[in-house]
C-alpha cells in the first residue's frame, strides 16, 4: 500500500482526528490500480465537526468516517492512502 501523510511529526501530535473515506475518483486506477484509494483530512479535535461536514459535502468521498489510524485497511484492497493537513486557512474550517 502506498501511504502519504502531509503532516509533520509535530502536527501528528496535534492533528489527531482523521476524517475521510474511500476516494471514488482515484480508486481503481493509477496508484490504486485494482484497489481503493483512501483520502483523509487530519484536523484538531475541536475542528472535527466542521471537517466532517466539509468532507460529506464533497461528494467524491464514500463511507465518510472518523479514524485515528487510516492504515488499518487490508492492503489487498486498499492500494493508496493520503492524509491531507487541515490548518486554520483550510476551507473546511473557514
Amino acid at each position: 500500500m502506498i501511504k502519504k501523510d502531509d503532516r509533520t511529526t509535530e502536527q501528528k501530535k496535534t492533528h489527531t482526528y482523521l476524517v475521510g473515506g474511500t476516494d471514488s475518483f482515484l480508486s481503481g486506477w493509477g496508484m490504486a490500480k485494482n484497489g481503493n484509494s483512501y483520502a483523509f483530512w487530519a484536523c484538531k479535535p475541536k475542528d472535527y465537526s466542521k471537517v466532517l461536514n466539509w468532507v460529506e459535502k464533497r461528494g467524491d468521498i464514500k463511507r465518510v468516517r472518523l479514524v485515528f489510524d487510516p492504515y488499518y485497511p487490508n492492503p489487498d484492497y486498499c492500494k493508496h492512502c493520503h492524509i491531507y493537513f487541515v490548518d486554520e486557512k483550510h476551507p473546511a474550517i473557514n
